[in-house]
């Protein structure tokens, strides 16, 4: 690409190819050589001189417009496609924040479906606890479980939640139940637990019991915490099997 300064100078010292007509036929000849090849743009050598030529004598004894050109860098094919992206992704994410009626905040979970949340315009400076009586010890039982966690499964995720449980005192013996998916049951039926009227994973408490499970399968079991979720591994995110119930204890 080649961008132009101005000047004007005598046609008895302007250098031959320089002229307003000169320069405009060498600037046509180099776009057409950079798309097409030097090959192809080696005819058109001649017709730039000879254009050139008779633009200086037709312009000869005035004082004339010269164009020196000046090579400049163009940006990057991809830099162009990064701002073309950014631009046409604004208004999509824009579209995504709130609503028309601005009440409700509209996002996409986990499995790409769209949901909605109220957007709270104002502060009363008080905070409701949704679980305000559950035993402190479930909370203990998160930090040791993520204390004794690995990174990786080792498919015993209910040998490790039990140990946790009965460390931090939640449960005064050892779970005698085989499956994961049994948790909840036991829990329930010998150590007071309740099942909570809550389904998403994310909106548990702190030291909640999850449980997960289908059919004959041995599920899977992980208490909530403070970063995500743990058992025999921590993890962010919560298990993509099948949510049996989410269970907790309140303090006596």
């Amino acid at each position: 690409m080649l961008f132009f300064s101005f000047n004007l100078i005598s046609p008895s010292i302007a250098p031959e190819g320089f002229s307003i007509f000169g320069a405009a036929v060498n600037h046509l000849c180099e776009i057409f050589c950079n798309f097409f090849g030097r090959s192809a743009g080696k005819p058109f050598s001649g017709i730039r001189k000879k254009i050139a030529r008779r633009a200086n004598l037709w312009l000869h004894g005035r004082r004339v417009a010269c164009i020196k050109a000046v090579r400049v860098r163009l940006p990057t094919l991809s830099l162009l496609l990064i701002l073309v992206v950014c631009a046409l992704a604004l208004p999509n994410a824009q579209a995504a924040g709130l609503s028309k009626a601005e009440t409700r905040f509209i996002y996409l979970d986990e499995n790409g479906k769209v949901q909605s949340a109220e957007v709270v315009s104002g502060f009363t400076g008080r905070m409701t606890n949704p679980f305000p009586h559950l035993d402190p010890r479930l909370a203990r039982a998160a930090t040791i479980a993520e204390e004794r966690a690995h990174a990786h499964s080792r498919s015993r995720c209910w040998r490790y939640v039990k140990e946790a449980l009965l460390a931090s005192g939640a449960v005064d013996s050892y779970p005698q139940t085989a499956y994961a998916r049994q948790a909840g049951d036991e829990l329930v039926r010998r150590y007071g637990f309740k099942r909570l009227a809550v389904r998403d994973p994310y909106q548990a408490p702190v030291g909640a019991v999850l449980v997960y499970g289908s059919g004959r399968a041995a599920g899977h079991v992980e208490i909530r915490t403070k970063h995500g979720f743990v058992s025999d591994f921590r993890t962010p995110t919560p298990s993509r099997r099948p949510l049996i119930g989410i269970y907790a204890k309140t303090s006596s």
